[in-house]
């Protein structure tokens, strides 16, 4: 468990800076509403943005405020995740209270069975808390992305001698209906919880908005463990903080929404607006891809200072080749990732995935496009993704008659995306490699 240093003078540092803080990350979600990106993958373990998985948002949040001590409990379709875990987040052991560590479902309850639900999770792994032996422990989960700083939910937790700490972002009211919605008082003292209620109550102050809840927990420890013992003897329960653990204490025990619209990122500018995004949908993990590439995007994966980390590879740099008409490689307002070659294809708007090649007269527009594809010569995409390895043959059009698309057996949602994932790829994987 890291220990932080103690300053001689303890009052002119964060309370964040004092505590032992342990990290555990739910990442065991099947996520079904993403399906075709899910099929052989947990959801945290989906591609984003080039050269990212979801999960690393989490981790790095944990590990740029300074929390080196996390588990990550794994379930469904867990074997890209571990392996992306073993390949880029391994501390190397110097320190026994710096790890990152997957812990897949231990199968602990009395009746041997997968997770039942969140609380029942933490229950089932409750042995390690105890061994860890921390003040304080952040259960956030491992499916959206966003940025914070922890550190700063710390002190206000610390601050209000709370309990427990719910991370909590201002949503307009209208989508109340889709939300678990937090009901506080002005400082912050969480008196109710309303599941999908359209009538929920507002925001203290702001009646045009509510607190959606996160999903992102802060237990002082001694907390946890009885709230854990008290629920698992429930025969009633769901055993999920949200539905069953944090309603009961609402009014009754000092927890707390922490309002993310509060948090700062160092590096950033005092007026910038925290991002986060629930990529629980094809077309919001759609959307969050597209947001990269303004001019000024709300998620900044260029500051330094909070620095997103991930898995590195040796891939060479990314290369434009041809300057001819009507043959010309380039790419515009678009992310492009190492070892991509555009061997005169056109680029706009997109995400681009490592070792992705675009040969002559290809048009890809508004799509993101995952590891190595390759798409064919005059090959015209639009508003498509596509997962690892597919191959799109010559002068073939995605995304310009829908109905064509989903009679070729390719996801198609309602707003128009169309999904190509690796079990639908144009061209058998034989002979990618022929």
């Amino acid at each position: 468990m890291a220990k932080t240093r103690i300053p001689e003078q303890e009052s002119a540092v964060p309370e964040s800076s004092r505590l032992r803080v342990l990290g555990i990350v739910l990442a065991g979600g099947k996520g079904t509403r993403l399906y075709p990106l899910t099929r052989e993958r947990a959801k945290p373990a989906v591609p984003f943005g080039g050269k990212y998985r979801i999960i690393d948002f989490v981790l790095s949040n944990f590990v740029n405020s300074g929390i080196f001590s996390i588990y990550v409990l794994t379930q469904f379709r867990s074997q890209s995740l571990l392996q992306h875990l073993s390949e880029g987040w391994q501390f190397g052991g110097m320190l026994k209270s710096n790890f990152i560590t997957n812990v897949p479902a231990q199968m602990r309850s009395e009746t041997e069975s997968w997770y039942q639900g969140t609380a029942d999770a933490i229950f089932q792994n409750i042995n390690l808390v105890e061994q860890s032996d921390p003040h304080l422990v952040a259960i956030f989960g491992g499916d959206h992305i966003y940025r914070m700083n922890i550190a700063s939910m710390i002190d206000f937790h610390m601050a209000k001698q709370a309990e427990v700490s719910v991370a909590a972002i201002p949503a307009p009211k209208h989508h109340a209906v889709e939300f678990g919605v937090i009901e506080a008082h002005a400082d912050g003292r969480i008196m109710g919880f309303h599941e999908k209620n359209p009538h929920a109550p507002t925001m203290p102050g702001d009646p045009s908005r509510v607190y959606a809840s996160m999903g992102n927990y802060l237990f002082s420890t001694r907390t946890l463990l009885d709230l854990l013992i008290e629920d698992a003897k429930d025969t009633k329960s769901h055993h999920d903080f949200g539905r069953d653990i944090l309603p009961k204490l609402a009014g009754n025990s000092p927890i707390y929404a922490y309002n993310f619209e509060t948090n700062r990122i160092p590096g950033e500018a005092g007026d910038s607006v925290p991002y986060w995004r629930d990529v629980g949908t094809i077309d919001a993990y759609y959307e969050a891809n597209m947001d990269l590439n303004h001019v000024k995007p709300e998620l900044n994966l260029y500051n330094r200072e909070w620095p997103v980390r991930s898995t590195s590879y040796p891939d060479p740099p990314a290369k434009f080749v041809f300057d001819e008409d009507g043959r010309r490689g380039e790419a515009l307002d678009s992310i492009v990732s190492g070892g991509c070659i555009l061997s005169g294809g056109l680029v706009r708007k997109s995400v681009l995935s490592r070792g992705v090649r675009v040969h002559t007269g290809a048009v890809v527009e508004g799509c993101v496009i995952m590891d190595n594809c390759d798409i064919g010569r005059h090959a015209k995409l639009r508003r498509a993704i596509l997962d690892k390895n597919v191959r799109i043959p010559a002068n073939t059009e995605i995304g310009f008659d829908l109905e064509a698309d989903r009679a070729r057996g390719w996801h198609v949602t309602d707003s128009g995306i169309v999904v190509i994932g690796r079990e639908h790829s144009p061209v058998p994987m034989a002979s990618m490699f022929a």
